[in-house]
């Protein structure tokens, strides 16, 4: 059996000028970046901004579990079928982060016949997005210190600096460190720490400006420090936004690459979702919307975190109306909530389906709260019996739900064609009456509690004297009307990963919570989650290497 990598790189790819043919697009509209990546041209996307918007499906999943789901392969298999329809179809994904791809996860181009390629290209450099975002995050780092050690005009109090700098790497080492060390001409001495680029506000910023004046002035609004007066300082008063901006002119367009049976993909930004708001950008969401019948688009993890926050922060603030959400679900994976050990799971288990039914029965749940129909997919895997594919098709339509399988992994588009027709019947057949969680005139505290109690099912919302102090200042300064970003672990609906099924009458712990005025939102870390990742004891950079001929293995 053929591994992704190498399923990539037997793959025949169309030149990209020739991809954005397919959907109007012409070479006159693209910036290559060799053959296969584009970005789009700023003139384009201005020229297609008054046509109208095709339909918007979200693709989302339970909570991810070690049997796997495939929600990217799912996205991906899911355009590619469309196209087999003969739909005008565009796929908007995120962007790898280098953190996962050397870490335990690998990357994120989709699996199997359902992969968006060049994949190597995707996973590691792809057009510089990442390496321009964490430049200008560190740069606004590096004028902050310098400010500091040219005198302190702004009367940065050195023990109140909330901005970190970042790198694209799961590096624990640089969760804490001290900066300034040496001479008196070497810097202020201070605790400082990293964050992944994944994590910094400049990616939710460049994932949430609409053009790049937006960009500029969200910059413009980031809080770095506070004064010895408990005031805040931000990138503004620094005076380095312009050059931020020079940085990121180039990033905050859109890129263009394609899937292995060519339909058009827009892979842009890549906030993780459990420490960020996990999703694409909204640029290469609307306009994929203006050019495309149908666009598929994806939230990081499961529904409890990409989904929310796809509903929450990125459509209340982009004025986005979704038409459709997919919900992926594998046997395994609810067999697995249901307590079955890994190595047992391609046994036959009703009894265990059945236990471990009841995370997907939540996840349905939080989705219809929105007013979006849902439609379920089971990702089907080999072992799976005719029983449990039975047991769960039926458990998913007495809950209101369309269902159908889906076999992407193995047969690309042909595999997705169940499912792109269960889609399909729902945008014909079911009026999306999408509204918010929550409205904007709630409290900080109001706002969290609503998503743990609602979305996660938790008892109570504790918080330490810390976050409390945090949310009395952030409303202070006039900024609690802004959406939450919950921080919490992706594998349980708890703040606590060892807890799966659909727990219940259990307590989240708010342990951290700070604002991000220039993307517009709060954070709200909840129990031990870590805005800098570590590498596990076998990280996966050490399968990887480069042969003779200069082809990449062992990459996934």
């Amino acid at each position: 059996m053929l591994t992704d990598i190498e399923i990539a790189q037997q793959s025949k790819l169309y030149n990209v000028k020739d991809v954005a043919a397919s959907i109007g697009i012409t070479e006159d509209d693209l910036e290559m970046y060799g053959k296969y990546k584009a970005k789009l041209s700023d003139e384009y996307m201005d020229s297609v901004k008054d046509n109208k918007d095709g339909k918007l499906i979200l693709v989302t999943a339970i909570n991810p579990t070690p049997a796997g789901e495939g929600k990217t392969t799912v996205t991906v298999g899911l355009g590619q079928a469309m196209g087999k329809l003969g739909k005008k179809s565009i796929i908007a994904l995120r962007e790898p982060s280098l953190g996962p791809c050397f870490g335990v996860k690998g990357g994120a181009a989709g699996g199997g016949y359902s992969q968006v390629v060049p994949m190597e290209d995707l996973n590691l450099h792809f057009t510089g997005d990442f390496h321009a975002i964490t430049s200008a995050n560190n740069l606004l780092a590096a004028v902050m210190d310098n400010h500091i050690h040219q005198g302190n005009a702004l009367r940065i109090d050195p023990k109140r600096i909330v901005f970190k700098r970042c790198l694209d790497m799961n590096d624990r080492a640089l969760r804490s460190i001290i900066v300034g060390m040496g001479k008196k001409a070497d810097g202020v001495v201070r605790q400082d720490g990293f964050v992944i680029t994944v994590a910094s506000e400049i990616m939710a910023i460049l994932c949430l400006a609409s053009d790049i004046k937006d960009l500029q002035d969200r910059l413009s609004k980031i809080i770095v420090a506070y004064t010895y007066d408990n005031e805040p300082v931000t990138a503004g008063e620094l005076k380095c936004v312009g050059s931020m901006t020079a940085l990121l002119k180039d990033a905050i367009k859109p890129n263009l690459i394609q899937t292995l049976e060519h339909t058009p993909a827009l892979v842009h930004g890549g906030p993780f979702a459990n420490i960020a708001h996990g999703c694409n950008s909204v640029r290469a969401t609307k306009t994929a919307l203006k050019i495309a019948d149908y666009v598929i688009t994806e939230a990081g993890f499961g529904a409890d975190l990409g989904a929310e926050k796809f509903f929450d922060i990125k459509c209340r603030m982009a004025g986005l109306k979704p038409d459709a959400v997919v919900l992926v679900a594998t046997v395994r994976a609810l067999k697995y909530n249901g307590g079955v050990a890994k190595a047992d799971l391609n046994n036959e288990n009703i009894d265990a389906l059945s236990k471990g039914i009841v995370n997907l029965e939540k996840h349905i749940e939080n989705l219809q709260m929105y007013g979006v129909p849902v439609v379920v997919t089971l990702n089907r895997f080999v072992a799976d019996t005719d029983a449990e594919l039975n047991f769960v098709k039926k458990f998913c339509e007495e809950r209101g739900c369309d269902f159908a399988l889906a076999n992407v992994w193995e047969k690309g588009g042909e595999g997705g064609v169940e499912l792109a027709k269960a889609v399909l019947n729902t945008l014909e057949t079911k009026e999306s009456n999408f509204k918010v969680l929550y409205e904007d005139d709630l409290t900080i505290k109001e706002k969290i509690e609503t998503v743990a109690t609602k979305i996660y099912g938790a008892k109570d919302v504790t918080y330490s004297t810390e976050a409390s102090n945090a949310i009395a200042k952030i409303e202070a300064m006039g900024m609690g009307y802004m959406p939450v970003c919950m921080a919490k672990n992706q594998y349980s609906l708890s703040d606590d990963a060892s807890l799966l099924g659909r727990p219940e009458g259990f307590t989240v712990n708010i342990r951290e919570v700070y604002v991000s005025a220039g993307a517009g939102f709060v954070v709200a870390i909840t129990g031990a989650i870590m805005t800098m990742p570590g590498l596990p004891k076998v990280p996966a950079a050490e399968r990887i290497f480069v042969d003779d001929e200069g082809v990449i293995n062992g990459l996934f």
